[in-house]
């Protein structure tokens, strides 16, 4: 059996994508989303567990987060988490209710998220091309072996390079996006 897989390759390219864009989503724009809080985790009987497991939240205005906490003993727990996640949050609290303000961005703090955002496409791009080296290494290795001709071997190996060249470019796209919306451009 071949070891070459082109499913696996897309498989695996297509989660660096989503990966990326999950990475993405949790960098603050100005504009409120629930994907903000997904890093956030909260120390609750007597285990981390993510936000989202001990609240709902929802984006009930463009510039503001409110955080619904199932069970009011978690609700200090969850203040916490939010306040200490360097998000530059700080929560009201309103009974079980925590209202997240969503400050305006300094140029500043802009210029640092563009440049995460970045860098986070940049590990993205290295995944792939691991991904790629990966099937281009299992591509010669059949060879090798017999289990394919040179023809075939060079026939994968651009399919390959295009199935690279086209998830490369989904990821710049994907960062780019993000850096103008951050940028405000």
């Amino acid at each position: 059996m071949a070891a070459y897989s082109k499913a696996d390759l897309e498989r695996r390219m297509a989660g660096a994508v989503e990966a990326l864009k999950g990475d993405l989503g949790g960098l603050r724009t100005g504009r409120a989303s629930v994907s903000l809080l997904d890093p956030v985790t909260v120390e609750v009987y007597g285990a981390h567990m993510p936000l989202n497991q001990v609240a709902t939240v929802s984006a009930p205005e463009p510039r503001m987060l409110s955080v619904q906490v199932w069970d009011k003993t978690n609700v200090g727990p969850a203040d916490k988490a939010i306040r200490s996640a360097g998000l530059g949050l700080n929560p009201i609290v309103d009974g079980q209710t925590l209202r997240l303000p969503i400050p305006d961005l300094t140029e500043e703090r802009r210029k640092e998220l563009a440049k995460l955002a970045g860098q986070y496409a940049e590990k993205a791009r290295i995944a792939v091309r691991n991904v790629r080296r990966d099937g281009m290494d299992s591509l010669k290795a059949d060879e090798k072996k017999g289990l394919m001709s040179e023809d075939e071997r060079k026939r994968h190996e651009t399919e390959v390079q295009k199935l690279t060249d086209a998830t490369i470019a989904d990821l710049d796209a994907a960062a780019a996006a993000k850096e103008k919306e951050i940028l405000g451009k």
